[in-house]
């Protein structure tokens, strides 16, 4: 497996662009399954995780085109409505087919889906909404076997905010007969772009962005281009990274909009952040202090503090002066990087879902282990303020989400390299 070689102590200076996002790009992509003419979309990122999408939907009969950034989709030959395990174990997001097959072909057959060890993701809420639109709907051996006519709409109760399951739930109702309302609906900008992109290929909806959704079905969908948001999670990222290294970047294509509690956040760690916006593009500046401030957060769903940056602002706090208190209140399982910053010389106690971080002189770096996507990304901002050289092993989980991370990061002055196999 490959490796990432970081040598700490360079001040990250510079511009870099944020890609697309993957969190809008995997249901944007599924939502191609729910027409029979070409979606073309732009700004879609170079990642493990898409490059698996585009498989599965291939493997479906779907025609798959790529240039740069650019994807057109034709599903118009959909004829094996089938998400095997094979192709699905290491990504929770294939259970976005599930929706579209079932409103399009009136059949599904979807593996139950892997990805991350960061804790349950069950998809009953999926489940259940199908349900109620009137499939029928069965786990048989690893397997969602979904069966119905037509969808019926519905008014559909989440009993907690899942993003995949309004997604999922969003793109059934379009091709649904009747309305369908869906209550206690996620809020995400990455639900937002999805509903733009449905809307574009003639859905009706309304609501997006707040947590009541309606949608009224319509018959069919037609072709139509997107461009993919930019991405929420890396933009904070980068950010972080250059706090933690007491830098000064500017990144372009992407938008402070998006990011409100991490921003808010991140001055109160002492940072200087100013946003810049015209017809053409959108760009952040960040200058951070000569000694962050540790700020305590906790988890929530949107548009409260993500817990895609958690991993990130506890590195942050590893130098930070003062204790900082951070509670995890989306998954049970994901300070499992906490380990690995200990190794580092990082000052971490963890009680239950809450972690006490207490800020240090100096990292020291060590070899470590990524243990899931955002993990490992708070294991290269660990490297990079580090004394000495820092190993990051099992690094397949950083292409999963953070397009071409190490030229990005060189780009910025880091010393980093990767180890192939």
């Amino acid at each position: 497996m490959d490796k990432l070689v970081i040598q700490g102590g360079q001040p990250l200076k510079g511009e870099v662009r944020i890609s697309g996002a993957k969190n809008a790009a995997l249901p944007i992509l599924c939502s191609a399954l729910l027409t029979s003419e070409p979606l073309t979309l732009t700004n879609v990122p170079d990642l493990n995780d898409i490059q698996t999408m585009l498989r599965l939907l291939e493997q479906m009969g779907v025609k798959v085109a790529q240039s740069g950034d650019t994807v057109t989709l034709d599903a118009s030959g959909l004829n094996n409505p089938t998400a095997p395990y094979e192709m699905v174990k290491t990504m929770r997001a294939a259970v976005l087919v599930l929706g579209p097959l079932v409103a399009r072909c009136g059949e599904a057959h979807v593996s139950l889906p892997g990805g991350c060890a960061i804790g349950a993701r069950p998809v009953d809420q999926h489940i259940k909404g199908l349900q109620s639109m009137g499939a029928e709907v069965k786990v048989e051996h690893g397997y969602v076997n979904a069966k119905v006519g037509r969808l019926k709409g519905a008014r559909l109760f989440t009993d907690m905010v899942t993003v995949t399951g309004t997604e999922n739930l969003m793109m059934a109702a379009c091709l649904a007969d009747g309305e369908t309302v869906i209550e206690n609906a996620a809020r995400e900008p990455e639900v937002v772009d999805l509903a733009q992109c449905l809307s574009a290929m003639g859905a009706r909806i309304s609501g997006a962005g707040t947590d009541v959704i309606r949608i009224q079905g319509v018959e069919r969908l037609h072709g139509a281009t997107h461009r993919i948001m930019p991405d929420r999670i890396e933009t904070g990222t980068y950010l972080c990274a250059a706090a933690i290294t007491g830098g000064e970047i500017r990144l372009t294509g992407t938008s402070m909009g998006y990011l409100d509690s991490v921003v808010d956040k991140l001055m109160d760690a002492g940072c200087e952040i100013s946003g810049e916006k015209s017809p053409q593009f959108e760009a952040i500046t960040l200058r951070a202090p000569k000694k962050l401030t540790a700020v305590s957060i906790r988890t929530a769903p949107y548009p409260a503090f993500p817990t895609d940056m958690q991993a990130q602002f506890m590195t942050i706090n590893t130098v930070a002066e003062g204790t900082a208190v951070i509670r995890e209140t989306i998954f049970e399982n994901r300070f499992m990087h906490a380990v690995e910053l200990q190794r580092l010389g990082a000052d971490i106690q963890i009680d239950g879902n809450t972690a006490f971080v207490r800020g240090v002189a100096q990292l020291e770096g060590a070899t470590v282990m990524a243990t899931d996507l955002r993990a490992s990304a708070g294991l290269v901002l660990a490297g990079l303020v580090a004394e000495g050289e820092t190993t990051i092993e099992r690094i397949y989980h950083l292409d999963r989400g953070y397009e071409h991370l190490e030229q990005k990061l060189s780009q910025l002055g880091a010393i980093v390299r990767r180890v192939r196999a």
